[in-house]
């Protein structure tokens, strides 16, 4: 017994030892110098993580934000640092590409534009995009563009309400409101006579505008099959970066007809109550298509459905489609985003800016243009080229419009005349021309989000016919903008370009 009170007295002894070690510490003390620690450690860490596969100006941006707040800097490299897909996602991605080769190696035996025909400038392009992911320029094409909006939605409910097998509906932003309710109104009847519609909307864009409750439960209700695009729902195990979207607009008729360009299927006002304050309507470009060239646009929004729901829809993309010739353009699908060759778009948009010999018009409605593209447009007026550049007055995304802005003195110094469409309008288009007979139309701008997150399909165009129409374009944009001469921009406040030069170091985090 004695030992065992001895033995108990001791671990009394030890105990009330230890609480009084821990009693000791200056806890104060402790918490700094564990800070200073982790703030340091993460600051090393960050120099040998984030500038691995990634732009030294991206690099530069992360790397700056860890540094002046380690922590929180950490936490949003962790959101929103990687701009890959899911694994699975991936492996997908894959199948598809595979299967989209082989119905393009098909249409390029057939109806592909031989090369030979083509200026070597736009030759080694249109090779370039090939080898990049892109789909081979196809000749026997037609096309009409419209600047109408309210006239675009019609042109669309009217080839739905013509369909008579299916109908792929495919758009950043999808919503059932007073000016899409046509739209709509035709895929209801379409369902109704017997027609197969699909519908993919981007699920963060939908989440983010008025009336998405109310769309889903119209497509439910008419019997669509529908779904969303890259969910950010890690509830479901649905999840990627939350800022990693897929912003093509699509839509492909019984394969014969397809629609493509900037314009979302929304009221032009997007239904918000800050735009509409301030009176802001959007103008955009879509592409009405008919030729073998709607097969590559059918061939992107297959690949995007497998992607989302696991179907392979292979009786509508085998490799003996026949394909028939409608007109005389070549046309040459590209798409892009991050399972597809890096930066195609990017590599493949520089590459035609250099063939320029004459002219180059560009319009961007979120211009935060990278090096390359900075040095093909001062290449291109220093050749003699003449350059324009057309943007909105007015922005709605106000870190994007002052990073935008950062760009302005260094364009007009290096002799590119920007024009500024006018507002209430936003001016959305996305499109460029080369000269009398090169083109480029979609859904991507000319910034860093689009070159290497969005998931983007644009498309490149050898036609006269097709740059006079895009000229007649460029001609209502002159009438509707004011030229920014430098010695205006030269009297901007200071607190302006402040918020342009902070909002230029931001657009480099991705």
């Amino acid at each position: 017994m004695h030992s065992m009170v001895s033995g108990f007295d001791a671990f009394l002894a030890e105990t009330v030892s230890t609480e009084g070690y821990w009693e000791g510490i200056n806890w104060p003390w402790a918490w700094t110098i564990f800070v200073l620690v982790l703030d340091n450690v993460i600051r090393v860490v960050a120099l040998f993580v984030v500038p691995r596969n990634r732009r030294p100006t991206a690099g530069m941006a992360w790397l700056m934000a860890i540094f002046f707040w380690p922590v929180a800097g950490l936490l949003l490299f962790l959101l929103i640092g990687g701009n890959q897909l899911p694994r699975k996602r991936r492996k997908m991605q894959d199948a598809t590409n595979r299967l989209v080769g082989e119905v393009a190696e098909h249409a390029e035996r057939e109806l592909g534009t031989p090369l030979s025909e083509l200026h070597p400038g736009l030759r080694n392009a249109v090779m370039l995009g090939r080898s990049l992911g892109a789909q081979p320029m196809l000749r026997g094409n037609s096309a009409s563009i419209s600047i109408d909006y309210e006239g675009s939605l019609a042109q669309m409910a009217a080839a739905i309400r013509n369909a008579r097998a299916y109908v792929h509906v495919e758009f950043y932003i999808l919503v059932l409101d007073d000016s899409t309710q046509d739209v709509f109104e035709a895929m209801r009847e379409a369902v109704q006579r017997g027609v197969t519609v699909r519908v993919l909307l981007d699920h963060v864009s939908a989440v983010r505008n008025p009336g998405y409750r109310r769309t889903a439960k119209f497509l439910d209700e008419i019997g669509a099959e529908w779904t969303y695009m890259l969910p950010v729902r890690p509830w479901r195990g649905e999840w990627q970066r939350p800022d990693l979207r897929n912003h093509r607009k699509i839509l492909v008729v019984d394969g014969l007809v397809g629609f493509m360009g900037s314009q979302n299927l929304v009221d032009s006002s997007y239904n918000k109550p800050s735009n509409r304050k301030r009176g802001l309507h959007w103008k955009d470009l879509m592409v009405r298509l008919e030729g073998p060239v709607v097969l590559g646009l059918e061939a992107v929004f297959l690949g995007d459905w497998y992607m989302e729901t696991g179907e392979a829809l292979s009786d509508h993309l085998r490799a003996d489609t026949p394909l028939q010739s409608i007109g005389d353009l070549d046309c040459q699908v590209l798409p892009s985003g991050p399972g597809y060759g890096s930066e195609n778009n990017l590599q493949v948009f520089t590459s035609l800016m250099y063939t320029a010999t004459r002219r180059l018009s560009i319009t961007s409605p979120y211009f935060v243009p990278d090096g390359s593209i900075m040095h093909a447009l001062r290449a291109a007026t220093a050749r003699g080229v003449e350059v324009e550049l057309f943007v909105s007055e007015t922005g709605d995304q106000p870190v994007v419009y002052h990073a935008q802005r950062s760009y302005y003195e260094e364009l007009l110094r290096a002799g590119v005349r920007i024009y500024m469409f006018r507002p209430p309008y936003i001016l959305h288009s996305k499109h460029f021309t080369v000269d009398d007979a090169v083109a480029v139309v979609g859904s991507s701008n000319m910034d860093q989000r689009s070159f290497n997150l969005n998931m983007e399909v644009s498309m490149v165009v050898h036609g006269a016919d097709f740059v006079r129409e895009l000229d007649e374009v460029n001609a209502y944009y002159h009438a509707n903008s004011r030229e920014l001469t430098l010695q205006e921009w030269e009297q901007q406040p200071m607190r302006w370009k402040l918020l342009d030069g902070l909002a230029r170091l931001t657009s480099a985090l991705q």
